[in-house]
């Protein structure tokens, strides 16, 4: 039995500011491709011109899978209040209908959701995170229909757990009382849902993100220069956040240089620590040996992987993290912290404490002294993020569907 859904979220590619788009859209072809029927609802900054959009599968069929976009100023789920703001300022001719903080820019959202759901046939209803959770709960009060709380960050992991934004933090609460299953990205998520917002491990299972199999195109690498010099690349890609651990990465560079001055490291991405990251380098002493290219999207993730030695993901809290299985499919050697759902399932990652950098360091060095462990890493990796898949994703949904629709 199928199951029509009506899915609320806030990104969704090409616009996109991170890997949740990306999860969402994996997730949603992968429930299309098991015969699901899925309705997305999230918010855009542009006018649209219809409510029902093809926005990105021009090979699914349009009754199967519809998008609706609702009028926002919601322009990335990482935007703080503050960001928020200041981009409303900045667009001063926007009319009044948008809320004058973030927050209550969500709350108009989740006001529009009860007319969505009342206009959409579904019987389950399914939110990604804490902006989409009022509307969720607005389209349940609508239809009685139950609702799937997907969590993939939490304020907690945001903030490291310092200076956690209190209204934020009860919106996420809200949401995880107020909906029927909680699906956590990882278990490592699921013990922060247990011991920060004290909600019931009964109600929480893991839904484990996956990755589209595909053979990547060899593509000329960025950088060559340096690297037909004999130059060694190490590369960090990422929001430059307090969270993704930014600093630990240049704190280990530095480590590493004392060593192979052969060196570079690429910090690719924005965020609110950017320039002090830029500073941080100079400080350091390192200035010269970490390039900092920006926010990159499309085929230019692919030459940054392909063209470094060793990817690292030093996070402080990673709920997931698809940008491993990324380098890994493009055959990058990685090194995660243990801090990260996604060292719960590979195999063929090196791992480390986000804030151990001198083991950082010595395991950079390791993949960049030893060919024999760069290519056990680069060709075991490849097998293993091969494994890994969407659809796995999709039929733990579909069980949690299945029980809903059957308990109602």
């Amino acid at each position: 039995m199928s199951h029509k859904i009506l899915m609320f979220g806030w990104e969704f590619p090409p616009h996109n500011s991170g890997g949740l788009g990306v999860a969402c859209a994996g997730m949603a072809r992968a429930l299309v491709r098991a015969g699901e029927r899925v309705h997305f609802v999230l918010p855009r900054t542009q006018e649209v011109s219809g409510a029902e959009i093809d926005f990105c599968f021009a090979d699914v069929e349009q009754d199967l899978f519809d998008i609706t976009a609702v009028d926002s100023k919601i322009y990335s789920p990482y935007a703080s209040s503050r960001e928020y703001q200041k981009r409303l300022k900045q667009d001063g001719d926007m009319p009044s209908i948008y809320g004058n903080t973030l927050l209550a820019e969500v709350l108009r959202y989740g006001q529009k959701a009860a007319a969505i759901a009342r206009e959409t046939d579904h019987d389950i209803i399914h939110a990604h995170d804490w902006l989409s959770f009022p509307a969720a709960i607005a389209a349940r009060a609508e239809s009685g229909a139950p609702f799937v709380a997907h969590i993939h960050a939490t304020e907690i992991d945001r903030t490291g757990g310092q200076g956690v934004n209190s209204q934020v933090y009860e919106i996420e609460k809200r949401g995880f009382e107020a909906a029927d299953r909680i699906l956590a990205v990882s278990e490592f998520t699921r013990q922060i849902l247990i011991k920060h917002y004290g909600i019931d491990p009964e109600k929480i299972g893991v839904a484990y993100n996956g990755i589209d199999s595909e053979e990547k195109e060899r593509l000329p690498g960025v950088l060559k220069q340096l690297s037909d010099r004999g130059g060694k690349l190490v590369l960090f890609l990422g929001r430059i956040t307090l969270q993704k651990g930014p600093d630990y990465f240049l704190e280990a560079a530095k480590r590493v240089l004392e060593i192979r001055d052969d060196t570079y490291f690429i910090m690719a991405g924005s965020g609110g620590m950017q320039t002090e990251m830029i500073e941080r380098a100079a400080e350091l002493g390192i200035g010269d040996r970490v390039f900092f290219p920006g926010f990159v999207r499309g085929q230019k993730i692919d030459q940054l992987y392909q063209s470094a030695d060793l990817f690292v993901m030093p996070s402080v809290s990673e709920p997931f993290g698809i940008t491993p299985l990324e380098a890994m499919m493009n055959q990058t050697p990685v090194l995660i912290s243990k801090q990260s759902g996604v060292s719960e399932l590979l195999d063929h990652a090196l791992t480390v404490d986000f804030w151990d950098t001198d083991k950082m360091a010595d395991r950079i060095n390791a993949v960049l002294e030893h060919p024999a462990l760069y290519g056990a890493l680069s060709t075991h990796g490849y097998q293993e993020v091969n494994q890994i898949s969407w659809d796995d994703t999709a039929e733990t949904l579909i069980a949690a569907y299945g029980d809903l629709v059957e308990a109602r």
